[in-house]
Parts: structure tokens; C-alpha cells; sequence
């Protein structure tokens, strides 16, 4: 400003650097510490029990139960399921329960648990998007649990932002997980998830959480898929497998059942697949269709596996088996809906392939478990002996591995692959004698 607005001078007006003093000290010896440098060896542990929720898949995901003052955080695709999940939580928890919602009303969710036919007495629905009256009801309140949905919609009164935006997400979470610490309330909080997949928000709102969880699944499919991405309690390598029914969310114990068809006609271009998924080992039903290309460009389609990894299938088929695939159109499905990314797939892929190119059927006793490398041998797999006994409890009669030193047991041979040229053509005249 040129002239004073008070006594109409012009050019009087000063700059002056004002310097705070807030949270600076005049030397070192000033500050005090609260805490004291303690040998590691002398650290005295307190045994955390955890809290069940009463749902065994849940629990098995987070290490076998909630651990008090803890926060995790739930991701997943829109309508698949999240708030149904923790809704069942909630109920089945049978302790006090504070539901936050800051997208639906208190007769939405009512609504939702009435589809679900559950009820509960201990479990108290507070709508609310602002923190700081959150936090002071959580105080008040003081329950044994509390559900955050989501923490996109919640706001900071002193912040200028819109609610989900990147300055809203930071402080808000981190004063939700500063009260979860100071008074010992494990804390769920639901988070939504950006076009690339991940969680919306800061990438250190998945650092500062104890748990990520997330929840994958195919919205035209009944099968979900819980995974763990970080675990401070325990093991990031389980899974828990869902089916969504009418009635909510229904534990799958025995996924491989539900997934194997048995193939009760026959058919070629069936292959059965043993996976890892996390520390479980799953039998899932590979299917393929090769037929000619009747357009100029053969076409390459998949679902749930990897389309990159599929034309690198190909290619070894065509220089290690001479086989002339390049004019072929090759859709590849994995039945049930689930997205594979253990390698050891490989195998029953090229199985399945070979099986619909020859028209020549592959008993559904046979299981194939191995990564194909791009000389065609059969490179080996992890938990072998877990991916056996798996396949001989439904039935499985030969499994198809890498040379390894499993042994076979009275239910099921286990035969050793190197390569792929010679374990097709053995299993092709095998085939056709039966």
C-alpha cells in the first residue's frame, strides 16, 4: 500500500519480520525428555490379547484377532462389499460397538442390517463427518471398537478443504489414529480407492496404519478376496475368501471345492491349477479356448491372469513344442472369478492350452503345478508338500511338479516335470489310451 488508510501519508508504511518463538528453545540443555534409551534385551513385553470378531477369515487375515489400540485400514472397489464387512463385524463382535458413517444415515444402514437379518444391542450408529466432535464422542463413549466409514468424508473445522482432499485425509487420520494410541480403541477405518486401484489420499496414511487390508473381487462374481498389504502383528501371506449372498458376506472354508467343476463331460480345454494364495494352497479350474483366427490379428484374451505372461506362454509353446499357435485365437478364463498371481499357474495354462489346440481331454484327476521358463523347462514352485496333500483330500490322483524331493503318498502320485515337450507327450498317450 502507497498511502495510509488512517492518516492519509503516503509512503509510511514499514516492513517488519515477525519471528516466532513457539516451540524453539535458547540451547540444548533446555529440553527434557520423558523417555530414557533403554538396551533392547531389557524391554519388558506385554502380552496383547486380541479381540475376535467372530468372523474366522477376518481373523486369520489380521494374525488370529484385533490387537487393542491398533488401526487398520480397508480398501476396496466401490460396492464390494467394505461397509457390508465390517457391518457383519460390528454385530457378530458382541461388545460396544461405535459404527461411524459419514456417507449414510442411521436408516440406511438400518436398512442394510435388516437384509443381513442381524441385530445387535451393543452396536451404536453415530453419523457425523467432523473430527473434532468425533473424537470427543469416542472419549465420552468410550467403546471397545470403532468403524470409520469412510475417511474420505471426514473434515477438520480449522482446515480450508474439502473433505478427501490430501490436507483434509493427513490430519484427520492422524488425529484418529493419535486417539486410538492414547486410549487403547482399536479403530477400523474404511478407505476408498483411486482409478490406479490404490487407496485415495497420501501414501503415508497407509505408513502411519498398523493394518491395510484389501478387499478385490469381480462386482459380476459372488467370490471376494481379503488381503493383507501390511501387518505389524503378523503375517502379510493370509487371505480370507468370501462369497456375497443375499444375506451379506458368507465364509468360504473350502474355496477349492466350490471352484473345481469336475468337467463331468469331458470336455478339452480343462486344466486343473494348484496356487498359493498367501500360506493356502488352493485347486482352481484353468479353461482355454483355441480356435482359428478368423480376422486378420489373432486375439489374445484373458481373465484373471496375466496377458503379458500369456503371449510369453505362447511363444515358448511355438519354439520348444513346434507348435504353430500364431494363428490361432487363445482366451484364457480362470473359473470363479479370481485373479491368479502365483507363477506356478503357468503349467496347467500351457495344459490347457495343448488340450483345446488337439481336442484331446485331460483327466480331471490330474493337477499341474509349476512356472515355465522360456526354454521350456518346468522351473520349480514353493510349498510343494502343502500343494499335495491339498490336492489328495479332493481327490487329485497325479500331480504334475518340478523335480523336487516330495515323495508320493497313497492318494496321490507325484510326477517330476523338466520340461514341457516331454510331459505332454507322455500325458497325449496317456490320454488317448484311457
Amino acid at each position: 500500500m502507497g498511502k495510509c488508510t488512517s492518516c492519509g501519508a503516503w509512503n509510511s508504511f514499514q516492513e517488519e519480520v515477525i519471528q516466532s518463538n513457539v516451540g524453539k528453545t535458547t540451547s540444548a540443555t533446555a529440553v527434557i525428555s520423558s523417555s530414557k534409551p533403554v538396551v533392547l534385551g531389557e524391554i519388558k513385553s506385554e502380552k496383547l490379547d486380541r479381540i475376535q470378531t467372530g468372523i474366522r477369515e477376518l481373523d486369520q487375515v489380521v494374525g488370529g484377532g484385533i490387537v487393542p489400540g491398533s488401526v487398520i485400514l480397508l480398501g476396496g472397489e466401490p460396492g464390494i462389499g467394505k461397509s457390508t464387512l465390517l457391518l457383519q463385524v460390528a454385530v457378530s463382535l458382541q461388545k460396544k460397538v461405535l459404527y461411524v458413517s459419514g456417507e449414510e444415515s442411521p436408516q440406511q444402514i438400518f436398512l442394510r442390517a435388516q437384509r443381513l437379518n442381524t441385530k445387535s444391542d451393543s452396536c451404536y450408529i453415530y453419523s457425523e463427518t467432523n473430527v473434532a466432535a468425533i473424537i470427543q464422542e469416542v472419549k465420552q463413549f468410550q467403546p471397545e471398537l470403532v468403524i470409520i466409514d469412510s475417511v474420505q468424508t471426514l473434515k477438520h473445522p480449522d482446515i480450508d478443504a474439502t473433505p478427501g482432499s490430501v490436507s483434509q485425509i493427513r490430519e484427520t487420520s492422524n488425529l484418529l489414529i493419535e486417539l486410538a494410541k492414547s486410549t487403547h480403541t482399536p479403530m477400523i477405518l474404511i478407505g476408498h480407492i483411486n482409478k490406479e486401484g490404490s487407496i485415495a489420499g497420501p501414501k503415508i496414511l497407509e505408513h502411519m496404519v498398523d493394518v491395510v487390508l484389501q478387499f478385490e473381487g469381480d462386482m459380476h462374481n459372488v467370490y471376494r478376496i481379503l488381503r493383507s498389504n501390511k501387518n505389524r502383528f503378523g503375517s502379510t501371506a493370509e487371505i480370507g475368501i468370501f462369497e456375497m449372498v443375499q444375506s451379506g458376506l458368507k465364509e468360504v472354508s473350502n474355496p477349492s471345492e466350490i471352484m473345481l467343476s469336475g468337467n463331468p463331460e469331458k470336455l478339452s480345454g480343462v486344466a486343473v491349477a494348484s496356487v498359493m494364495e498367501g500360506i493356502r494352497p488352493l485347486m482352481i479350474e484353468v479353461q482355454a479356448l483355441v480356435s482359428t483366427a478368423a480376422y486378420g490379428t489373432p486375439q489374445r484374451t484373458v481373465n484373471g491372469y496375466d496377458n503379458k505372461r500369456l503371449n510369453m506362454i505362447l511363444a515358448v509353446i511355438e519354439k520348444r513344442l513346434g507348435v504353430k499357435i500364431y494363428t490361432k485365437d487363445v482366451f484364457i478364463n480362470i473359473a470363479g472369478g479370481i485373479r491368479v498371481q502365483d507363477t506356478s499357474i503357468d503349467f496347467a495354462v500351457v495344459a490347457a492350452i495343448l488340450s483345446s489346440l488337439f481336442d484331446f481331454y485331460i483327466p480331471n484327476t490330474y493337477c499341474f503345478a509349476g512356472e515355465i521358463g522360456l526354454t521350456g523347462e518346468v522351473r520349480s514352485v514353493s510349498q510343494v508338500e502343502k500343494r499335495v496333500k491339498e490336492s489328495a483330500k479332493l481327490g487329485i490322483q497325479k500331480m504334475f511338479v518340478p523335480p523336487c524331493e516330495v515323495k508320493s503318498n497313497s492318494q496321490c502320485q507325484v510326477i517330476s516335470c523338466s520340461r514341457i515337450d516331454n510331459t505332454f507327450r507322455e500325458i497325449f498317450k496317456k490320454s488317448n489310451a484311457e
